[in-house]
């Protein structure tokens, strides 16, 4: 039986003996686990990541807004939403920056891929969309050629 392809993952791990530096303990699952469960884990954590960036923004575009609002203020009021308008921008900043990074990282990832692997997921998805295209022609030509039957029936 031919064995799923293997890809050049680096998987992080140390020396069992090495006690320069204290460094957390790795989870033994996901050494354990094959190259396509250990990259959707991977994929898993950078889309959390995503995630909370964005959240990030949203919730501080949010608080940024809300605190926009005309009225009556006294001096002491309108000092604490300035604060608090300041301190959502500069965590806005840090989430804009992480995101920049998160591109950054994935740049390289995607340069510094397995061209091959990916060219052969894509030439794969083709030919499945390609034969489901198929499929699909042949199938609404088949309704088409029992519409028409049917038509004829009905006009003799």
């Amino acid at each position: 039986m031919a064995e799923p392809p293997q890809t050049d993952v680096s998987r992080p791990s140390a020396l069992p003996t090495a006690k320069l530096l204290q460094r957390p303990t790795f989870n033994q699952a996901l050494v354990d686990q094959n190259s396509d469960e250990y990259l959707d884990t991977i994929e898993e954590e950078w889309n959390k990541k995503l995630d909370s960036e964005v959240e990030i923004l949203v919730d501080g575009m949010v608080d940024i807004v809300s605190l926009a609002s005309i009225g009556d203020k006294d001096k002491f009021r309108i000092a604490q939403e300035s604060f608090q308008a300041e301190s959502r921008a500069e965590s806005m900043v840090r989430a804009a920056n992480s995101l920049l990074s998160i591109t950054h990282s994935l740049k390289l990832l995607l340069l510094l891929s397995d061209e091959a692997q990916i060219a052969h997921r894509r030439d794969a998805e083709l030919k499945h969309v390609q034969q489901e295209k198929n499929e699909a022609r042949q199938k609404v030509a088949e309704l088409l050629d029992g519409l028409m039957n049917s038509k004829g029936d009905l006009s003799q």
